[in-house]
């Protein structure tokens, strides 16, 4: 029989135990709750925001219109050439991402990060169904599957479903005009991919949020392991002042406080924590620096007539001056360092080039694709024809009429099809496909030369402005 058959061999493996965090209340618990809203507030609120922009375009204020290629963010609207400025904001957050951790270690996971917000939702939801900490343990241990327990396992699964519902709903506003999708949902006339999102979002909301929790965080999330190399002894987290603490314990009567530290080992700090962490162990990778360990020592030290701060911020590089008794370092010491600065330099110089990139770019634009299949025709007359396909954006939001017209050899001659003049009418807000023919008489070669090179020009001549762009004439001859 091998060693995993025997029945006293160990189990490697633990069955997880639901964590049930206690209520508190505190700075780092009211800025979690003020960010909470805040972001929750914003995310199901922002696709009904309407923004004006003409008739011919839709007046969502964000949206991501994946049919017609476009991106809307307010005043902005952003082409399917333009994805830099797309790739720009990523690397604008990730850069955010470095500095902030750098800094202040795992802000982002504390108070920003989606599994951190909407757990703390669900949480707030199991609070106000079964209750604190202590009655949803006793639920949670309960045997007897009796009718109060299914009426609220019922009740707050059906409040974490609606919840979710919206969540996953609230995305797919973000790709469609949201009222009319409403509608379509409702009357059943939306594209399957529209139930299939919602569904998916749901489901993985429902359980992430709901029954995962700190799993995602240790064990799915990489950026616990990422951030290892971005924090340094400097760097701003939760920590437990030991050499105070400690040795930790409840005072006995006739014992001296200068026996024990300051520590009553209350586990205040372990039974409010989401992670279920014990931040006295020190430094550990499940940690997500919400604070809210420190609300609840410093309470527990309020009622003792301690001083606070024996859980708190700090930089680890402070421990020996702390212990000797001499004041820290200030904490923009600790911020404003090389790390940092590189980071907050970096993030600068990426937000200057994209707003700058952002002002400067014409409402008119063109792009030439010579045709390559055959490269040239030889005319009846001995004359030489090029084609072009030509792509015209017109980014205002009515029809603009193009003019269309040649720099280089004289020689050389444009026609339109399907256009008698040399002038479009470009559609409000399209890129429009013209095909453009080049013609070069026989004999109009320069010498030695099969190829010209040519520039396109277009004028809007409703508002006078102009692009060019620049191509090859092949196929001359002498």
């Amino acid at each position: 029989m091998s060693v995993s058959d025997s029945p006293s061999a160990p189990s490697l493996y633990a069955a997880r135990e639901p964590i049930y965090p206690r209520r508190v209340s505190g700075k780092f618990r009211y800025l979690k709750w003020g960010l909470l809203s805040l972001m929750l507030g914003l995310y199901y609120m922002t696709p009904w925001i309407r923004w004006d922009r003409g008739p011919a375009l839709p007046d969502q204020a964000v949206l991501l219109d994946l049919a017609n290629r476009r991106f809307y963010f307010f005043w902005i609207e952003i082409w399917p050439h333009e994805f830099y400025f797309v790739a720009g904001l990523l690397i604008m957050a990730g850069l955010g991402l470095f500095l902030f951790t750098s800094a202040l270690g795992r802000v982002w996971c504390g108070y920003a990060c989606p599994q951190t917000v909407w757990t703390d939702l669900f949480i707030l939801v199991e609070r106000w169904v079964e209750g604190d900490r202590n009655a949803r343990l006793r639920l949670h241990r309960q045997k007897k599957l009796d009718f109060r327990k299914v009426r609220l396992r019922l009740t707050k699964w059906t409040a974490w479903l609606l919840i979710s519902v919206a969540t996953g709903g609230a995305w797919v506003f973000y790709f469609t005009d949201a009222p009319t999708l409403v509608l379509d949902i409702l009357s059943l006339h939306v594209h399957p991919v529209a139930y299939m999102t919602i569904a998916v979002l749901t489901a993985t909301t429902f359980l992430f949020g709901g029954f995962a929790r700190e799993q995602i965080c240790i064990y799915a999330c990489p950026w616990p392991r990422i951030q290892a190399a971005m924090m340094d002894e400097d760097t701003i987290t939760i920590g437990y002042r030991e050499w105070r603490g400690e040795p930790r314990g409840k005072l006995r009567k006739g014992e001296g406080s200068e026996e024990r530290g300051d520590c009553i080992d209350c586990m205040a700090c372990v039974n409010v924590c989401p992670m279920g962490i014990d931040i006295r162990d020190g430094q550990q990778l499940a940690c997500i620096t919400c604070g809210l360990c420190i609300d609840a020592c410093d309470d527990t030290m309020d009622k003792i007539g301690k001083p606070r701060g024996l859980i708190d911020y700090m930089a680890l590089s402070d421990e020996a001056a702390e212990r000797a008794g001499t004041a820290p370092k200030n904490i923009w010491k600790h911020i404003l360092r090389p790390r940092t600065i590189f980071y907050t330099v970096l993030w600068a110089l990426v937000g200057f080039g994209l707003v700058f990139a952002l002002f400067i770019r014409a409402d008119i634009d063109l792009t030439v694709a010579p045709v390559r299949n055959p490269t040239f025709v030889t005319l009846s007359d001995g004359s030489i024809r090029n084609t072009y396909d030509i792509r015209l954006r017109n980014k205002h939001g009515e029809v603009r009429p193009f003019k269309m017209s040649l720099v280089g050899d004289p020689a050389l001659s444009i026609q339109l099809e399907g256009v008698a003049t040399d002038t479009v009418d470009v559609p409000a807000d399209t890129a429009h496909l013209q095909r453009v023919y080049v013609v070069a008489p026989k004999g109009s070669a320069p010498a030695n030369a099969q190829a010209s090179d040519l520039r396109f020009w277009i004028e809007d001549l409703d508002s006078g402005e102009r692009a060019f762009r620049d191509s090859t004439f092949n196929g001359r001859e002498n």
